[in-house]
């Protein structure tokens, strides 16, 4: 039934409590399992005339995603017989809904953070955005128990 599972890693413990379950499904239908980490671009504020911003933070910040991104494949590689991993810049949400949109993802494999109330209205979902612009099935595992 599925034949690329897309599971977006944040870098938290949290976003990591998808991983057994995007592995069962590849594992289940023999399908890729891809792993993205996507790397938001910060947004960087005016400042006042004499103010400087380390506005080098962005090569860091890739760097450390691809070294994560092993990291996780190498944790896994024995387990999924075809396993990928991506890290790419951009907003989150778009980003994971573009790629697997672009990339013949099937199903979006991801945790969310359970965050209700004022929470979720000040810090947004990237699963609920993920959920309504995503072309495909998505299985959200509830991130807190």
């Amino acid at each position: 039934m599925y034949t690329h599972v897309l599971c977006p890693l944040d870098g938290s413990e949290l976003a990591e409590r998808a991983l057994p379950h995007a592995v069962a499904q590849a594992k289940a239908f023999g399908a890729r399992l891809t792993l993205l980490r996507v790397v938001e671009v910060p947004l960087v504020p005016v400042m006042p005339e004499g103010i400087t911003v380390d506005i080098d933070l962005l090569p860091h910040l890739r760097e450390d995603a691809r070294q994560y991104i092993a990291t996780q494949v190498a944790a896994l590689r024995e387990q999924v017989s075809e396993l990928h991993g991506e890290v790419m810049e951009g907003r989150a949400a778009e980003t994971i809904a573009d790629f697997a949109v672009d990339r013949g993802v099937d199903l979006i494999v991801m945790a969310t953070h359970g965050r209700s109330g004022l929470s979720r209205l000040a810090f947004g979902s990237v699963a609920d955005r993920v959920l309504r612009l995503a072309h495909c099935p998505v299985l959200l595992v509830r991130a807190n128990p």
